[in-house]
Protein backbone atom coordinates (compact mmCIF):
# COMPACT_ATOMS: atom_id res chain seq x y z
CA UNK A 1 0.00 0.00 0.00
CA UNK A 2 1.33 3.53 -1.17
CA UNK A 3 2.58 5.91 2.18
CA UNK A 4 -0.37 8.47 2.39
CA UNK A 5 0.48 11.20 4.72
CA UNK A 6 -2.30 13.40 6.64
CA UNK A 7 -3.10 17.25 6.00
CA UNK A 8 -4.57 19.45 8.36
CA UNK A 9 -8.15 20.29 7.39
CA UNK A 10 -8.85 24.03 6.89
CA UNK A 11 -11.92 25.96 6.06
CA UNK A 12 -11.23 26.47 1.91
CA UNK A 13 -14.21 26.35 0.25
CA UNK A 14 -12.55 24.71 -2.85
CA UNK A 15 -13.78 21.54 -3.71
CA UNK A 16 -11.35 18.89 -2.58
CA UNK A 17 -10.08 16.20 -4.70
CA UNK A 18 -12.62 13.37 -6.54
CA UNK A 19 -16.31 13.89 -8.11
CA UNK A 20 -18.60 15.32 -5.79
CA UNK A 21 -19.55 11.88 -3.82
CA UNK A 22 -20.46 10.54 -0.25
CA UNK A 23 -19.55 6.93 0.71
CA UNK A 24 -21.15 6.00 3.93
CA UNK A 25 -20.64 2.45 5.42
CA UNK A 26 -21.78 0.44 7.69
CA UNK A 27 -25.03 2.88 8.95
CA UNK A 28 -28.26 1.08 10.32
CA UNK A 29 -31.21 2.47 7.77
CA UNK A 30 -31.76 4.92 11.30
CA UNK A 31 -28.65 6.49 10.68
CA UNK A 32 -28.75 6.29 7.13
CA UNK A 33 -31.67 8.66 7.44
CA UNK A 34 -30.23 10.71 10.35
CA UNK A 35 -26.69 11.44 7.84
CA UNK A 36 -28.80 12.37 4.98
CA UNK A 37 -31.17 14.81 7.09
CA UNK A 38 -28.16 16.29 8.44
CA UNK A 39 -26.68 17.02 5.43
CA UNK A 40 -29.94 19.12 4.02
CA UNK A 41 -29.52 21.06 6.57
CA UNK A 42 -25.64 21.38 6.54
CA UNK A 43 -25.14 21.16 2.85
CA UNK A 44 -26.70 23.81 0.55
CA UNK A 45 -25.21 21.70 -2.36
CA UNK A 46 -26.73 18.38 -3.63
CA UNK A 47 -24.11 16.18 -2.80
CA UNK A 48 -24.66 12.36 -4.22
CA UNK A 49 -24.47 9.50 -1.21
CA UNK A 50 -23.59 5.98 -2.18
CA UNK A 51 -24.28 3.11 0.65
CA UNK A 52 -21.55 0.80 0.63
CA UNK A 53 -21.98 -2.96 1.94
CA UNK A 54 -19.54 -5.61 2.68
CA UNK A 55 -19.59 -6.97 -0.86
CA UNK A 56 -18.34 -3.68 -2.11
CA UNK A 57 -14.69 -4.32 0.01
CA UNK A 58 -13.06 -5.46 -3.41
CA UNK A 59 -14.34 -2.76 -5.29
CA UNK A 60 -12.43 0.27 -6.14
CA UNK A 61 -13.02 3.60 -4.27
CA UNK A 62 -12.73 5.11 -8.11
CA UNK A 63 -15.88 3.12 -9.13
CA UNK A 64 -17.98 3.53 -5.95
CA UNK A 65 -17.81 6.98 -6.29
CA UNK A 66 -19.70 7.36 -9.89
CA UNK A 67 -22.34 5.29 -8.29
CA UNK A 68 -25.67 6.48 -8.30
CA UNK A 69 -26.88 8.87 -5.74
CA UNK A 70 -28.95 6.61 -3.35
CA UNK A 71 -27.27 3.39 -4.04
CA UNK A 72 -28.37 0.76 -1.54
CA UNK A 73 -30.56 3.23 0.61
CA UNK A 74 -32.06 1.70 2.76
CA UNK A 75 -29.58 -1.70 2.95
CA UNK A 76 -27.52 -2.76 5.53
CA UNK A 77 -24.36 -4.75 6.18
CA UNK A 78 -22.17 -5.72 9.32
CA UNK A 79 -18.87 -3.08 8.32
CA UNK A 80 -17.33 -0.16 10.50
CA UNK A 81 -19.27 2.86 10.70
CA UNK A 82 -17.32 5.02 7.86
CA UNK A 83 -17.90 8.08 5.45
CA UNK A 84 -15.77 8.89 2.50
CA UNK A 85 -15.99 12.30 1.41
CA UNK A 86 -15.03 13.13 -2.20
CA UNK A 87 -15.02 16.86 -4.06
CA UNK A 88 -16.87 18.71 -1.38
CA UNK A 89 -15.18 21.41 0.48
CA UNK A 90 -13.05 21.09 3.56
CA UNK A 91 -15.17 23.84 5.02
CA UNK A 92 -18.44 21.25 4.48
CA UNK A 93 -16.25 18.44 5.80
CA UNK A 94 -15.78 20.11 9.20
CA UNK A 95 -19.66 21.62 8.58
CA UNK A 96 -20.67 17.53 8.49
CA UNK A 97 -18.39 16.30 10.98
CA UNK A 98 -19.31 18.80 13.74
CA UNK A 99 -23.11 18.51 12.93
CA UNK A 100 -22.13 14.20 13.17
CA UNK A 101 -20.86 14.86 16.73
CA UNK A 102 -23.71 17.09 17.37
CA UNK A 103 -26.34 14.41 16.75
CA UNK A 104 -24.73 12.46 19.44
CA UNK A 105 -24.45 8.89 16.94
CA UNK A 106 -21.71 6.12 17.44
CA UNK A 107 -18.31 7.21 16.44
CA UNK A 108 -16.84 6.25 13.31
CA UNK A 109 -14.09 6.64 10.55
CA UNK A 110 -13.61 9.78 8.49
CA UNK A 111 -11.32 9.85 5.52
CA UNK A 112 -11.12 11.91 2.28
CA UNK A 113 -10.70 10.46 -1.49
CA UNK A 114 -7.13 11.49 -2.66
CA UNK A 115 -5.29 10.34 -5.64
CA UNK A 116 -3.92 7.53 -3.69
CA UNK A 117 -6.72 6.29 -2.08
CA UNK A 118 -9.13 5.94 -4.91
CA UNK A 119 -6.72 2.96 -6.41
CA UNK A 120 -7.26 1.47 -3.00
CA UNK A 121 -10.45 -1.43 -2.23
CA UNK A 122 -12.69 -0.12 0.04
CA UNK A 123 -12.23 -2.70 2.42
CA UNK A 124 -8.17 -1.38 2.15
CA UNK A 125 -9.03 1.53 3.08
CA UNK A 126 -10.91 0.74 5.92
CA UNK A 127 -8.27 -1.42 7.40
CA UNK A 128 -5.99 1.46 6.86
CA UNK A 129 -8.39 3.96 8.82
CA UNK A 130 -8.93 1.56 11.88
CA UNK A 131 -5.05 0.64 11.93
CA UNK A 132 -4.33 4.36 12.55
CA UNK A 133 -7.40 4.83 14.69
CA UNK A 134 -5.85 2.28 16.84
CA UNK A 135 -2.31 3.49 16.14
CA UNK A 136 -3.95 7.51 17.59
CA UNK A 137 -5.36 5.42 20.38
CA UNK A 138 -2.32 4.33 21.67
CA UNK A 139 -0.25 7.53 21.64
CA UNK A 140 -2.87 9.24 23.37
CA UNK A 141 -3.25 6.89 26.08
CA UNK A 142 0.65 6.26 26.73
Amino acid sequence: MAEATMTRVTDSDAPMYGPRTLLVCGYTKDNQDAFLNLLKTEIPAKTPTVFCLPEDGDTLLSELVAKEDGHQYGREGKMPPAVILSGVSEKELRQIMTAWKGLGLPRQLWAALTPTSETWTLRALIRELQSEYMAMMKKQQG
